[in-house]
């Protein structure tokens, strides 16, 4: 391949690294993705609340999932992916601040969870069970919010994905998603990292839009084009340690898959570890949400404590500090 080539492809830039997402296109088989890698970002998402593995991995491939789909955002504005199941991992919550900026949460059953180990069910259908996972872009104030929600019926994320954008923006989409922990040379504790890819079937006469899901159209008459075959098939060999190995650079990976009918990448995008909360936030909802008897009952030694569920970030107030504002 000449430099002239190359350079036309976006491979003669320098291989990015860890916490960033890789927009691609494959123009001869009529396709576009982004690749995400994800290292230090996650691992201080997971290891900050000590997940159990089987946890952490579920939650991790959450994250990677919002990474690839919140960095397709054209404007400053939140996405929000959450699960609400019956399973031992009964909620999570990724929360993507356009931006870069990354946040999650996971709240699971510790008796459900150890029943479901020693019973051999971690797999992330079974650990999130039945329910719903809801998408929602949130553009900021004065704009109505747009959700998305799709059923949870015992299957992977990679799954749910796909079914969430055949419904809501019907647009053919692959998802491949890896967790996994190495430990680097001279630190014992194991670090958590991840990689995922997505591609989406770019359709002859553009995207179509719905406001709402469930979806009515029926796409299981619809011819598959060639070229999206074979880019599902080409992602399909990835596996896992592929994914999530720390010295395989996006754009390495990109070109091992798809060197052959072509790839051309664009601009790293960079993700970052980032919680929103605030003392200010916090203060605001004590004072319009509840009562000054709620907040007496909320006291404890004279003061109330608000922990962020996402960062653990304590905060305190005195009670009575509302009483002069309000």
């Amino acid at each position: 391949m000449t430099e002239n080539m190359m350079s036309a492809l976006g491979l003669d830039r320098p291989e990015s690294g860890d916490d960033v997402v890789v927009p691609f296109t494959l123009d001869k088989l009529d396709t576009r993705g982004r690749s995400v890698r994800l290292g230090e970002a996650l691992d201080t998402i997971l290891a900050r609340h000590k997940y159990p593995a089987p946890v952490a991995r579920l939650l991790g491939e959450a994250v990677v999932l919002a990474s690839l789909i919140g960095s397709s955002l054209k404007f400053e504005g939140r996405f929000i992916m959450q699960t609400q199941t019956d399973g031992p991992v009964n909620l999570l919550v990724v929360d993507f601040d356009a931006p870069d900026g990354l946040r999650g949460y996971a709240r699971f059953d510790h008796d459900a969870l150890l029943k479901a180990a020693e019973e051999g069910r971690t797999k992330p259908g079974e650990l999130l069970g039945k329910g719903h996972l809801a998408m929602t872009i949130d553009q900021g104030p004065h704009t109505e919010r747009y959700q998305g929600i799709v059923a949870l019926e015992g299957h992977s994320l990679e799954e749910v994905a796909h079914a969430y954008f055949m419904q809501s923006e019907q647009i053919p989409t692959q998802v491949r998603l890896a967790v996994a922990e190495f430990t680097k040379k001279g630190d014992h504790r194991p670090h958590w990292r991840a990689g995922g890819v997505l591609i989406q079937h770019l359709p002859e006469h553009g995207m179509s839009h719905v406001a709402d899901l469930p979806g009515d159209g029926n796409f299981e008459d619809i011819e598959e084009a060639d070229g999206w075959t074979e880019a599902k098939t080409l992602l399909a060999t990835l596996d896992d340690l592929e994914l999530a190995d720390p010295d395989l650079s996006s754009e390495r990976l990109l070109f091992r898959l798809y060197h052959e009918t072509g790839v051309r990448v664009f601009t790293p995008l960079p993700m970052v570890e980032r919680c929103t909360c605030s003392a200010d936030n916090i203060e605001n909802m004590l004072a319009t949400s509840f009562t000054a008897e709620d907040r007496e009952e909320m006291a404890v030694d004279g003061e109330i404590e608000v922990v962020c569920e996402f960062c653990s970030t304590a905060y305190h107030f005195n009670p009575h500090q509302f009483d002069a504002k309000h």
